[in-house]
């Protein structure tokens, strides 16, 4: 199953999937907001974005690197709208086979969806001034 989707308001708790017997890797990564952004505190980022071309481009994306290292399952989340610090913007689950695949593809899908996907940052701080966030 190749899942991706834009949502608003928190991730939904990520469920027990033990369902993969011939799977070696599950591999989790949640993208955090950090609490401080180009050296200034932050209290939030802001995502936006363009609904259905960001939403279309990253179920092409999560099908593309499924495709690309022969991923099992991949599941794609990524948050839009206010994102408070500490909180997660973004999951993905991968598995697959073995582990190198699993860590190549994730290390190559955050790439990539920094690059393609029409989502813009905009770090908010604490007086409500907001600032463009930079892709790390």
């Amino acid at each position: 199953m190749i899942e991706a989707q834009l949502i608003e308001g928190p991730l939904p708790p990520l469920p027990a999937d033990d369902s993969h017997r011939d799977d070696g890797a599950e591999l989790i990564f949640h993208g955090r907001v950090r609490e401080t952004e180009q050296g200034r505190a932050i209290v939030a980022l802001d995502y936006e974005h363009y609904p259905r071309m960001a939403e279309a481009e990253l179920q092409k994306l999560a099908a593309e690197t499924a495709e690309r290292f022969a991923l099992r399952e991949l599941r794609l989340l990524h948050r839009v709208g206010r994102v408070p610090v500490g909180e997660a913007s973004l999951r993905a689950v991968i598995w697959s086979r073995h582990r190198a695949e699993a860590l190549e593809a994730m290390a190559w899908l955050i790439a990539e969806l920094k690059q393609r996907v029409p989502i813009w940052k905009w770090a908010v701080t604490a007086d409500g001034q907001r600032f463009p966030s930079h892709c790390h």
